[in-house]
């Protein structure tokens, strides 16, 4: 498993702890697809750390609702926690094409435009 120090240098942008409502969107092997509520706990511009009651593989292509926004995304499970609170499982996500705004979080070393 990387340190935490490893973890941090391969990051590209900085995280900014959040709660956003989601929404999680996951196709499973019979073809169903899965409506899942969860939450965005910590963002970035290239991902999040989401609390959700389901594991997904590792490498899994899942689209995220916005609550607030209503967008929808697509990302990839980068990391799956084990549950830090009875039925939650943390996942890692990235997002396939970013965007600066899809989260709604101002994160720090970003300029903004007026």
């Amino acid at each position: 498993m990387a340190s935490a120090r490893a973890m941090i240098e391969r990051r590209r942008s900085s995280r900014v702890p959040i709660r956003i409502p989601v929404k999680v969107y996951h196709s499973i092997t019979d073809g169903d697809l899965l409506d899942i509520p969860a939450e965005a706990i910590s963002v970035s511009q290239h991902g999040a750390l989401l609390r959700a009651p389901f594991v997904p593989e590792v490498g899994a292509r899942i689209e995220v609702l916005h609550g607030h926004s209503h967008e929808l995304r697509e990302f990839r499970v980068i990391s799956v926690r084990r549950p830090v609170e009875e039925g939650l499982f943390e996942l890692g996500v990235e997002i396939f094409h970013p965007m600066c705004d899809f989260w709604g979080a101002l994160f720090p070393g970003k300029r903004y435009s007026s």
